[in-house]
């Protein structure tokens, strides 16, 4: 089989950044990856040649953002079949991975699922692993196709929130584009329709302290697509709200409970406090797939805790983020105790709307999140 550019899905339009590939060189087949600890900096492919490479590319954020782990998730599957691996075994270890992002998990079993199902019927092990990587294209399709729906709704639901006025100034945390996608992304691909539209007027970019995701990874991308953006850090981000100069906020999330409660990058939760009390719409947009049915609320959700040295140490994008190669510039006293938590939980009653690839549920609540997941093929309802 010739190589498979597997960020363009056949009837998909790629999007600009090539975020993700399969490639079959005669050594053996390999998810490639655009390195994202390396942006802006330098634009590097990591070749990942088994499932411990793609873990640790995983661990150190290399790839990330809940959608594409979940695509990721679901070629490391078809990477541990093609190679010949025990794929139970890869399905494990993947999946345990990263722990607040449903995707990743969502993926894995996907893909391992098509795979046992095709031995059960038969398919010898070539064959089985055909099928586990056509699962894992089927669901990168899919979530290009959710990112575009997403875009849409969103948009939307913006011109109905905000009617009027010369544009849509708007703040983001994170990154939610191209980077963490099979499309153009979750949030960011909302701000980019309303960039195409000209109905933006500002795109705030939140840094995403402590490993600068915002700065480093939306600001690469406000940059690439031309979008009026200015970046601002975290703790700024309360006198923007209080001189008036933010009419919403856009998130994306990397799980949503029953309940509508979102764990998404640590920031998140101060930025809904600030909007509720100067009333802007605060808005997550993120596909069915990062809705967990299973997990009853806010507090059940299981929040990564990662490396204190991220905290007190500043990182060199050229020397990795925080990995095991990481070389980091001391910012503490040696010895200094971090608290670290890679996401935080946004309630509810806190959230104007959530917009899915199947449409915006507000005001948010568990039944009305159920009945939209209902119309989902994404979603199994227990």
């Amino acid at each position: 089989m010739a190589d498979q550019d597997a960020q363009s899905p056949v009837g998909i339009d790629p999007p600009a950044l090539p975020v993700l590939r399969w490639a079959e060189p005669p050594e053996g087949p390999a998810l490639v990856l655009l390195d994202q600890t390396r942006l802006p900096a330098e634009e590097a492919e990591l070749v990942c040649s088994d499932v411990p490479a793609l873990v640790r590319a995983i661990r150190t954020l290399a790839v990330r953002g809940a959608p594409l782990l979940g695509i990721a998730g679901a070629y490391g599957v078809a990477l541990a079949a093609a190679r010949g691996e025990d794929v139970a075994s890869a399905a494990e270890v993947l999946e345990r991975a990263r722990p607040t992002a449903v995707n990743l998990g969502y993926g894995v079993r996907r893909a391992e699922r098509a795979y046992r199902e095709a031995v059960g019927k038969g398919a010898d092990p070539e064959r089985a692993a055909a099928v586990a990587l056509a699962e894992a294209r089927a669901l990168h399709r899919e979530d290009a196709e959710a990112s575009g729906h997403m875009a849409r709704h969103g948009l939307a639901l913006l011109d109905e929130l905000l009617p009027g006025g010369e544009g849509h100034r708007l703040l983001t945390h994170c990154n939610t584009g191209a980077l963490v996608s099979g499309g153009e992304g979750t949030a960011f691909a909302v701000v980019l329709a309303a960039h195409r539209g000209r109905r933006l007027r500002q795109l705030w970019v939140d840094e995403t302290r402590p490993l600068l995701q915002g700065a480093r990874l939306t600001a690469y991308e406000a940059a690439r697509n031309g979008m009026p953006y200015s970046l601002l850090t975290d703790n700024a981000a309360g006198s923007l709200f209080a001189a008036g100069e933010v009419d919403a906020v856009l998130i994306g999330a990397d799980r949503i409970a029953a309940d509508g409660a979102v764990a998404n990058k640590v920031g998140s939760y101060p930025l809904a406090v600030l909007a509720k009390y100067h009333h802007v719409p605060f808005i997550v947009v993120a596909p069915t797939t990062t809705v967990d049915l299973d997990t009853g609320d806010g507090a059940s959700i299981i929040v990564e805790q990662r490396p204190g040295a991220e905290v007190t140490e500043l990182t060199s994008p050229r020397a990795g983020v925080a990995g095991e190669d990481a070389v980091g510039l001391p910012v503490a006293p040696v010895g200094t105790a971090a608290y670290n938590p890679a996401f935080d939980v946004t309630p509810p009653e806190l959230i104007t709307a959530i917009v899915t690839e199947e449409g915006a549920v507000s005001p948010v609540t568990g039944v009305g999140l159920a009945e939209l997941c209902a119309r989902s093929s994404q979603v199994t309802i227990s």
